[in-house]
């Protein structure tokens, strides 16, 4: 067999597997949670400092060079998919692939989504999540809430940070250009030297596992949160009637909060934590609800302290 080196697939030139694979290899690694695009983290930065639409920020990463001529890949999740996949097999040392992993990109993200997102101190990132349970590990990419103050919120512009949870090492950060010509040469070149010095001494590089044969989680079982924005009639009952549409999937209710009169009327849910399924249920059901007239928006919240 042969070594195989790749420290430059995930993160660009910031020192990760490596890390992943060695430094922490004795520790028990329970979640790890990027950002892992640069192109998407771009967007996403112009489209909370300047307010604008999905589309017009966009076009500018694509003027400046942060997205490809397609950006199919990355504005869809499938590159942040591929990457958590990595990362969740070298953390939890099992097999996992990149149809394994549960994926959203950030084409639906809209200009009152970040503004929600803002009025609760929080800052819509495209998050590459992998979680260790029990038995079992979850995989996924979604656009999601995080708080301004958590380590993940200040990444900004086409930027890269991966923040990892283990049992005895804490809470670590890894942050720097996640791409681009030179940090990706940076991270090759790395590979490079230790395979010439693995040559020279006739040594072999240390290498990854997927011993532990865990079970990949459908997103369904998944437990998060999820802050919804409904479009409603303004008129006496309706705040019961979504209610009970929450409390039919046993969903608990954290905060709600209404906005505008008349037709301009909605409600901002957002709620305690439950399974994927279970939210997504309580979605199905407001849509068939005479007093609502479209599910405006549904995103996940991510993070501890969020609201």
């Amino acid at each position: 067999g042969a070594d195989l080196y790749y420290e430059a697939s995930v993160a660009g030139a910031i020192p990760l597997l490596r890390p992943l694979r060695e430094s922490l290899a004795g520790d028990q690694i329970t979640r790890v949670t990027g950002i892992v695009n640069g192109t998407t983290n771009f967007v996403l930065t112009r489209m909370d400092e300047t307010g604008a639409g999905f589309g017009d920020a966009l076009d500018e990463a694509t003027a400046l060079g942060y997205a490809e001529a397609d950006p199919t890949a990355d504005v869809e999740g499938f590159d942040a998919a591929a990457k958590a996949a990595i990362l969740a097999g070298l953390a939890f040392h099992t097999r996992v692939v990149a149809a394994d992993v549960h994926r959203e990109g950030i084409t639906e993200v809209t200009a009152a989504d970040v503004a929600s997102a803002q009025a609760m101190g929080c800052v819509v990132k495209l998050l590459a999540i992998a979680e260790k349970d029990g038995d079992a590990v979850s995989v996924r990419v979604h656009p999601a809430m995080i708080p301004r103050s958590h380590p993940l919120g200040s990444v900004r512009e086409a930027y890269n940070a991966v923040f990892v949870e283990a049992a005895s090492a804490g809470r670590l950060m890894f942050y720097g250009p996640g791409a681009g010509g030179s940090p990706t040469a940076s991270a090759v070149l790395g590979d490079l030297v230790a395979v010439a010095r693995n040559a020279l001494s006739g040594a072999r590089g240390a290498g990854a596992s997927d011993y532990a044969e865990l079970r990949v989680r459908p997103m369904g079982e998944v437990v998060t949160r999820y802050h919804i924005s409904l479009d409603v009639a303004d008129k006496a009952g309706v705040l019961m009637a979504v209610a009970s549409a929450f409390a039919d999937h046993d969903v608990s209710i954290r905060t709600v909060r209404q906005e505008g009169h008349g037709d301009d009327a909605s409600l901002v849910v957002v709620t305690h934590t439950a399974t994927d399924a279970s939210l997504q249920a309580v979605v199905e059901q407001l849509r068939g609800l005479d007093s609502v007239r479209a599910v405006a928006s549904v995103m996940r919240v991510e993070g501890q302290g969020a609201p």
